[in-house]
């Protein structure tokens, strides 16, 4: 049998799907994940149930989409965010506040997806196989605030440090998410008092001190890392 030829998306096929996503992301805000069906996209988009399923066989794959889009589209702002701050302090709160930024419109979505989020068996989970991909490509950013830093960052730590920070950035998120103050005043507040410490934390990483503490620190991280899959 011939080789199976790979056919690119048309321009129309790509608008079509653009319509489905912006659709799904209007009812997923107004009438929450679970509540929104596939019909109901496809009601909303303008097209008929059966192209709904063709584009997206699931609400679980549109969801994806987003996620992947997302990254793809932050690219560019963490890079100029990074570029424009210094140190491990001021770019962990660059890195986070674009996150923030971007994730904004899609609060509520996202509330509805924490219900799960913790679970790496859950498709949608930042710990789950089916996002590694987009998990690998943040720590990635994680990975360059390290070894930009300027600090003396203990051997035994410096590997698993980028791990950290995302798990950080993951509390963060989750926090920000569920965050009803004004503004999300509080998340800010925290933010700026988190990535101060952390900063502070690994300038003294490196004393003899200090290494218990971070033996104790390590075993934990493999363990967290362990249930991600």
């Amino acid at each position: 049998m011939p080789d199976r030829v790979e056919v690119k998306p048309t321009p129309k096929s790509e608008e079509t799907r653009q319509r489905i996503l912006s659709a799904a992301l209007k009812l997923f805000h107004d009438r929450g994940f679970e509540a929104a069906t596939m019909r109901d996209i496809a009601d909303e988009a303008g097209v008929a149930t059966g192209a709904a399923y063709y584009y997206f066989p699931s609400k679980d794959a549109i969801v994806m989409e987003f996620y992947r889009r997302s990254s793809d589209e932050m690219q560019r702002k963490i890079e100029a965010a990074l570029d424009g701050a210094s140190g491990l302090e001021q770019r962990l709160l660059a890195l986070i506040r674009v996150k923030w930024a971007h994730f904004a419109p899609h609060r509520r979505i996202m509330r509805a997806l924490l219900r799960n989020g913790a679970d790496p068996g859950y498709p949608l989970s930042p710990f789950s196989a089916q996002t590694r991909e987009i998990r690998a490509i943040d720590i990635g950013w994680f990975r360059r605030i390290v070894v930009d830093c300027g600090l003396r960052i203990p051997k035994d730590l410096e590997p698993h440090l980028p791990d950290v920070l995302w798990f950080f950035q993951m509390g963060a998120i989750y926090f920000w998410v569920i965050d009803e103050s004004p503004n999300q005043e509080n998340s800010h507040r925290l933010l700026a008092i988190a990535a101060r410490s952390i900063a502070l934390l690994l300038r003294v990483s490196a004393l003899p001190l200090m290494r218990p503490v971070r033996k104790a620190a390590l075993e934990i991280v493999q363990i967290v890392k362990g249930a991600a899959v």
